[in-house]
């Protein structure tokens, strides 16, 4: 739920640019040669990748959210009561998602967005049948493999996160009628993709083509524990039946997967490569966030709390972005000006926006 923030985000940070170039909505795809996304962060990419615009994204978390996760894992008991009955819910879950996904990306392809939109896409998952990493990707040297694979196959894939969704069995391109795979969560290995990006844009780039990865997260939760005494023995009801390991893993993802790609920007600089990665917003989370960032929580508030939160980081961007001494905003306001209006005959869906259901106040990778 928590990309309800960075369609948010990325709405804002729109809207006002648009003002400023005097068009009404600007397509925020074509501004990238690559677009990797995991987990939610993967629906939000793929929407960008057709042409969608973003507040018709926020619509979806907003309009779908509560059928996507209509039992939120708030406590022990509720814990148990999913460990008991958690089946039903994650089968409404799976078809709430589909349904959802199907508004904003249709039956787009992986192909038909590289073929007719010139972007290259990289999602990640792990394919269980052989619990190994798995990429859909389609880019200049990526091969036939993932082309007809549809992406809201691939956003319910890479997207499937489990205790909170169910797996993902797609249908395989090209195969008879029945032939699965099935799919867990992309963020298990990969929840920031910043590596799976520069790896791929290492590959596609030229040699001499300065390389600028934009990376964008979905307001990570102010983490740490203070843990004494007999507490270090915690096993399975410490672990709310193993939903307290998932954020665990997002946060140290983050920040592991951050600081490598940095790393390697600065040892690949020192070969004569240029790359340069941006993390933003770069203001820390408020701790007062922290009631509302639970992966699946669709309270009203939430959804509020996490679209205000993403007004105000998008506004100190675009600050930024103004501020001459400030290298980051400078690239970003670079990024933001090359973005052009958004044409309908060139996106892949219906590019109609949705105003009415944003209440919370107020070469790229």
């Amino acid at each position: 739920m928590r990309g309800i923030y960075t369609a948010a985000f990325l709405d804002r940070v729109c809207e006002q640019r648009a003002k400023r170039a005097g068009v009404d909505q600007l397509d925020l795809g074509l501004g990238f040669d690559l677009i990797v996304g995991a987990s939610t962060g993967a629906i939000v990419g793929c929407a960008a990748a057709v042409g969608c615009p973003m507040s018709k994204v926020v619509a979806l978390y907003r309009d779908y959210g509560p059928n996507i996760f209509p039992h939120r894992i708030k406590g022990t008991l509720s814990a148990l009561y999913r460990a008991s009955r958690g089946r039903n819910s994650v089968r409404r879950g799976d078809k709430a998602l589909r349904a959802a996904l199907e508004t904003v990306l249709d039956s787009t392809t992986l192909a038909q967005v590289y073929e007719m939109r010139g972007i290259s896409m990289s999602i990640p998952a792990v394919l269980l049948s052989d619990h190994r990493s798995w990429v859909f990707k389609k880019t200049p040297t990526s091969g036939e493999r993932d082309n007809d694979y549809s992406l809201v196959d691939i956003c319910m894939a890479t997207s499937a996160a489990p205790i909170y969704r169910s797996l993902a069995a797609v249908d395989v391109p090209g195969q008879s009628v029945g032939s699965k795979q099935v799919f867990a969560d992309g963020g298990l290995w990969a929840n920031n993709p910043v590596i799976v990006a520069l790896t791929d844009a290492l590959a596609i780039a030229d040699p001499e083509q300065p390389i600028e990865i934009f990376s964008l997260g979905t307001c990570p939760r102010p983490e740490g524990e203070h843990i004494t005494g007999d507490s270090v023995h915690r096993s399975l009801m410490g672990w709310r039946l193993g939903a307290d390991v998932a954020p665990l893993a997002i946060s140290a993802q983050e920040f592991a997967y951050d600081n490598m790609a940095r790393l390697l920007a600065i040892q690949l600089g020192k070969s004569g490569r240029e790359v340069t990665t941006i993390r933003f917003p770069r203001k820390a989370v408020p701790a007062s966030m922290m009631p509302y960032l639970a992966l699946d929580d669709t309270r009203t508030e939430a959804m509020d709390q996490l679209t205000t939160q993403a007004h105000t980081d998008a506004d100190l961007t675009m600050s930024a972005c103004d501020d001459p001494t400030d290298a980051s905003g400078g690239k970003i306001a670079a990024l933001l000006k090359s973005l052009p209006a958004l044409d309908p005959a060139k996106t892949l869906v219906s590019c109609e926006a949705n105003t009415t259901t944003d209440e919370g106040g107020g070469q790229h990778v």
